[in-house]
């Protein structure tokens, strides 16, 4: 258990400890509901976690929920509040790459590890704010952080909530790292029409787990634990598409058969079901702006073979899938990555769910060819923080001033 104390007044003391279920659950949750998420405006995102105030780091290797309790005497009855918590997650990553031979003497690059820890779903409800409350919320998470080994820790926000990157990159030493673009797409009441060049085959978590190995382990932020997520239950598959007339398309013979004589250009990508985690809900709008929406999927049920565009109910509480492990080779790679994307629109289509959304880097050319709406999409900042210096293998350095790569692999678990 991590606990600390600090006072804010003269008969009030802030304690942060670890969450515990039975007697914080609906105290936290109303913390969640009095907090909104993203910019100030029109619009605010709200989450409803099902009840489960863990659900958004439970599936990581190992986590842990702080949360912040008020307690004030009034004058020998005291009384306790839960006005702030927060989420952290530890794992294994990518972090670099380096060369080494085998045993013919032929190069290969090889990846470098680091232990990093990640936070997220920091809350301080708005009557408690300007009390230093986040400030120690994120130094109690930082000290089990490094209790636990890890050389960095992270944050992602969303780059227009200035609140959020004042606190971490102006009172808590993190620096800016990196800047990819959340894509999010409404699910249509219409099915895309996928590709009819291209062959999609739904893997085996093995032959899903060799091939992400051997091609994208020297990928920034691949999880070394790539086989968990893979055989977690909220994994609906990974999928592979290749050309229709390819033998592999034909006969699959597994994943180190494929690697072997793969086709000229292919593309692999992974399903991950928020929609059992958590559900969203867009407030904010106007009746004039329902109705408009509401219009546009009559529209579209009524006439799915025009193939309009239509609104999802974001208004009201609503799922979504995550594709995560974009990549690929060849030259018809991204028209391949496109194919997958139309097939896991009309999967997420299957399960009911209002959108479909991924997370690229910045100068990721999968942005040009991944479908979404701008208005759904945002720009998203990491910010990242050296913890320790014993850890990694040291062949990378110091990877907060490391250059980005064209893209890095997105962990499902941590979105």
């Amino acid at each position: 258990m991590v606990v600390a104390a600090a006072a804010s007044g003269c008969d009030a003391v802030v304690v942060i400890r670890e969450y515990n279920p039975k007697l914080d659950s609906e105290r936290v949750q109303q913390v969640e509901r009095n907090c909104e998420v993203g910019p100030s405006g029109e619009y605010s995102l709200h989450a409803d976690l099902l009840g489960d105030p863990v659900c958004r780091v439970r599936n990581s290797p190992a986590y842990l929920m702080l949360v912040a309790e008020i307690a004030v005497d009034g004058g020998g009855d005291e009384t306790r509040e839960v006005v702030g918590m927060i989420r952290g997650c530890i794992k294994t990553v990518t972090c670099g790459r380096k060369l080494s031979r085998k045993a013919n003497f032929s190069p290969e690059f090889r990846p470098v590890f680091t232990k990093l820890a990640y936070i997220l779903g920091l809350r301080v409800s708005p009557s408690h704010r300007r009390m230093k409350i986040g400030l120690k919320l994120v130094s109690g998470m930082e000290d089990w952080f490094r209790n636990n080994g890890a050389e960095y820790s992270y944050i992602a926000t969303d780059a227009a909530n200035k609140p959020s990157v004042n606190l971490f990159t102006g009172k808590c030493g993190y620096s800016e790292f990196r800047n990819p673009s959340v894509l999010v797409h409404p699910v249509f009441a219409h099915r895309l029409r996928v590709n009819n060049r291209v062959k999609i085959i739904k893997l085996s978590a093995s032959d899903a787990e060799t091939i992400y190995r051997q091609r994208f382990s020297t990928t920034e932020f691949f999880p070394r634990d790539i086989d968990s997520v893979l055989k977690n239950n909220l994994n609906l598959g990974t999928f592979l598409a290749v050309p229709k007339d390819c033998p592999h398309s034909i006969s699959w013979t597994g994943s180190d058969q494929f690697l072997s004589n793969p086709p000229e250009s292919w593309a692999i990508m992974s399903v991950w079901n928020c929609n059992d985690v958590f559900k969203l809900e867009v407030k904010g709008a106007s009746r004039l702006k329902k109705g408009f929406a509401k219009t546009t999927r009559i529209l579209d049920r009524i006439f799915p073979f025009l193939n309009l565009p239509s609104l999802p109910k974001i208004f009201n509480p609503f799922g979504l899938h995550l594709f995560y492990g974009f990549g690929g080779e060849g030259p018809l790679y991204l028209e391949f990555a496109k194919a997958l994307f139309d097939f896991g629109h009309n999967l997420a289509k299957e399960h009911k769910c209002g959108v479909v959304a991924t997370e690229v880097a910045s100068e990721d050319p999968l942005k040009l060819v991944i479908p979404h709406w701008k208005v759904l999409s945002f720009a998203d900042l990491w910010c990242i923080k050296r913890l320790d210096e014993d850890y990694s293998e040291g062949f990378v350095g110091d990877w907060r001033k490391s250059q980005p790569g064209l893209s890095f692999f997105l962990d499902p678990r941590e979105f």
